[in-house]
């Protein structure tokens, strides 16, 4: 049975960050993938790589058609020219630890979609806090966000039993509008605690200023409208789960900018988890 994963990699201005991201895929434990390298630049990426000593038949080269077309349709330009069982996301800043693969495909056994805890990094790969770690759980739409917080897409799934396309009209939090659209098909997913995937905060996701805030709203309350009108068909207390985490985050979006001002570099994780907590649902 062919287990090939797929992973998808939209590129834009990755020149100096690429090479580590591709050595991490290279180093898996798990071999039966192919990455899709999406360029959305107009760069030449796979002369890049083999100016660092990086050629591997499973790596794949393409182009979004454009130049700054945007996460969203790189992403369908990967999902729509590989052909595998699975597909999983890896941003060309972040790394997969070395079992991120192999974990996921045995996951993948038993729930159609896997989430994996996050290992937050600085530019320089400095550890800065876990995100989602912990005990190996299954997680319902309803109860994903209550877990991962503010990171949907270090996701693996299997796209014979759940798949969609990452919605370009989405500005910011694609990655959820896309999870909601797996879960039309798919009751629970499995959330492995152990860390697996280097999120690479960058110095200007730090900050929240007036237009970025602004988008984040604008995008949470277009998919808080899509559950009220039953948009992705989840159940209705699935539903109220997700809505219910993104009205707390919507306000702390609007509380942000002050806490940044008192605390220069606060991780919204850690600005809004306490939220969450008076909420009772972090225990």
């Amino acid at each position: 049975m062919d287990q090939t994963i797929a992973i998808v990699t939209p590129a834009f201005a990755a020149q100096s960050t690429i090479v580590p991201t591709v050595r991490s895929v290279l180093a898996q434990t798990y071999p039966h993938w192919e990455l899709w390298l999406v360029a959305d630049d107009g760069f030449n990426y796979e002369a890049l790589l083999a100016a660092a000593g990086i050629v591997d038949r499973r790596i794949h080269f393409a182009e979004s058609g454009g130049v700054g077309r945007g996460v969203c349709h790189t992403r369908n330009v990967a999902l729509e020219l590989s052909q595998t069982p699975f597909a999983a996301t890896l941003d060309a800043d972040d790394r997969f630890k070395p079992r991120k693969l192999e974990l996921a495909v045995a996951a993948l056994a038993d729930h159609p979609i896997v989430s994996t805890a996050l290992d937050v990094m600085s530019e320089d790969f400095t550890h800065v806090r876990h995100v989602g770690h912990g005990d190996n759980q299954v997680l319902t739409s309803g109860t994903h966000k209550w877990v991962n917080l503010s990171m949907d897409s270090m996701i693996v799934w299997d796209r014979r039993r759940a798949d969609g396309r990452y919605d370009p009209a989405m500005r910011n939090m694609n990655d959820l509008e896309f999870l909601l659209q797996l879960f039309r098909t798919v009751p629970a997913s499995r959330h492995l605690g152990t860390p697996l995937h280097d999120y690479i905060k960058r110095s200007q996701s730090l900050s929240n200023g007036d237009d970025v805030t602004a988008r984040m709203i604008a995008s949470k309350t277009e998919i808080l409208r899509r559950l009220d009108t039953g948009h992705y068909g989840l159940p209705g207390q699935e539903a109220e789960g997700v809505a219910a985490f993104l009205r707390i985050s919507l306000e702390a979006e609007t509380r942000y900018g002050a806490a940044l001002a008192e605390q220069p570099n606060l991780l919204f994780e850690d600005h809004l988890e306490p939220m969450l907590a008076a909420a009772g649902a972090i225990k």
